[in-house]
């Protein structure tokens, strides 16, 4: 299987442009992958496409890595049909630096790259409706970097006095909480059915 993929990756990197791919690899045994450049994404996408018979965008995620100066990862996973293959497609990028939207090539990548600007904060050149997508429009921050508190910035309620949704500044409240740090069965004292072995210890045991 591996001997495969690797061929069908050698004759992809022949496929497309020049210079677009910087490796190709094998992951996990069964993962055919892709490691483009960011300015040859589209010159590429439309190669695997149009040349190569990836007819289908299946999903973009993402990945962050505060230490590298290229923190984040966009991972474009491909589909073909005709071919019976799949491929992934990796494209790292900074904070500032946009990547070339995919919504020319395969529609369908208008949701997927909404949703890595909404949790990761990455820009599209090119995506007209680049709008949050999983969370409030009035939202701050993006909640899937690794710098992002776990608790958030804000927390949400509705307030019955002004009879709207208000956010607020997180507040952890510990008075009803009460930590014994007990496992539970150490706090398990007794069990159902014990106070018999307690009456036949006091009556002794019958002949």
């Amino acid at each position: 299987m591996a001997e495969n993929l690797e061929e069908a990756g050698a004759a992809l990197v022949a496929a497309l442009p020049a210079g677009a791919v910087e490796s190709v690899s094998v992951a996990r045994g069964a993962e055919l992958v892709l490691r483009l450049k960011r300015e040859s994404l589209v010159a590429a996408a439309l190669a695997l496409r149009d040349a190569c018979g990836f007819e289908q965008l299946m999903d973009i995620a993402g990945t962050d890595w505060p230490d590298k100066p290229q923190r984040f990862e966009l991972v474009y996973n491909l589909l073909s049909l005709s071919r019976n293959l799949r491929v992934t497609l990796i494209v790292a990028t900074d904070e500032a630096t946009p990547v070339a939207s995919l919504c020319g090539v395969w529609p369908a990548a208008t949701w997927y790259e909404r949703e890595a600007w909404d949790m990761y904060g990455v820009v599209f050149s090119g995506q007209s409706d680049l709008r949050r997508l999983l969370t409030d429009y009035g939202f701050e921050g993006h909640p899937l970097r690794k710098d992002f508190p776990l608790t958030g910035y804000v927390e949400v309620r509705y307030d019955e006095e002004r009879k709207a949704v208000v956010y607020e500044p997180v507040k952890l409240t510990q008075d009803f909480r009460s930590f014994d740090f007990m496992s539970p069965w150490e706090a398990m004292t007794t069990l159902p059915g014990d106070e018999k072995v307690h009456l036949n210890r006091i009556e002794g045991s019958k002949p």
